[in-house]
């Protein structure tokens, strides 16, 4: 039996994405960059500095701003969302993961938090979710993020496990490569066209149950 579940937050526990979206195309609307939701495909699951990377190449942009600028804008980008995701709340949580995280527990099932956002916590907090965790992955103590499978490796060692003794929860194909790479099981959220067909996935949260992930890792 697995030990601990790895939870991925934008897109698995609730829906941030659209916050993300909105605060990055108005960080480049402001520094002359056109971004397009098919472009913030590529910006699920990475760094803020790695998605800033990615939007000033798309915005062919690279090399115009110091590394004291770089900080500025990324900082800029972080006022805006935390400004939008002021309103989360624990109605913002995805159908099935409160059930999910109650069953983890009663199992005795370590749970932990291993999200490339630094307002994982406050998220948390706001969803009235923090109690269901055993441990918070801080990705700013990271060498590397997404696709490098150190935040996974990370989540699973704050709780006292191996990742090779974890289930890793994911929406994005940076997260799932991550999962991967760090040995733990991956199950993925979402169409195999964008996270693969060789890993189990579900259409929806409310599919997650303990009794399917049991399933897969037994599968």
């Amino acid at each position: 039996m697995f030990k601990g579940v790895l939870f991925d937050l934008d897109g698995v526990i609730t829906d941030t994405a659209e916050y993300h979206y909105q605060a990055w195309k108005k960080l480049g609307s402001e520094i002359g960059i056109s971004i397009d939701r098919q472009f913030n495909e590529q910006l699920k699951g990475v760094s803020r500095e790695d998605s800033l990377n990615r939007m000033l190449e798309h915005g062919g942009k690279s090399s115009t701003y110091t590394t004291e600028e770089l900080a500025e804008l990324a900082a800029r980008k972080n006022e805006n969302y935390v400004k939008m995701i002021q309103k989360v709340s624990p109605k913002d949580v995805y159908p099935g993961i409160l059930d999910l995280l109650e069953n983890l527990r009663q199992a005795g099932i370590k749970i932990s938090l291993a999200s490339a956002s630094k307002n994982g916590p406050f998220l948390l907090k706001q969803m009235a979710l923090t109690d269901y965790f055993d441990g918070v992955a801080d990705p700013a103590k990271l060498q590397a993020g997404k696709p490098a499978p150190d935040i996974f490796i990370e989540a699973a060692e704050i709780v006292g496990l191996s990742p090779n003794e974890c289930i890793g929860i994911e929406d994005a194909q940076a997260g799932i490569t991550a999962i991967k790479a760090s040995g733990a099981l991956p199950i993925g959220i979402g169409q195999p066209e964008q996270l693969g067909y060789d890993i189990p996935l579900v259409a929806s949260t409310r599919e997650l149950t303990l009794e399917f992930l049991t399933n897969c890792w037994k599968n």
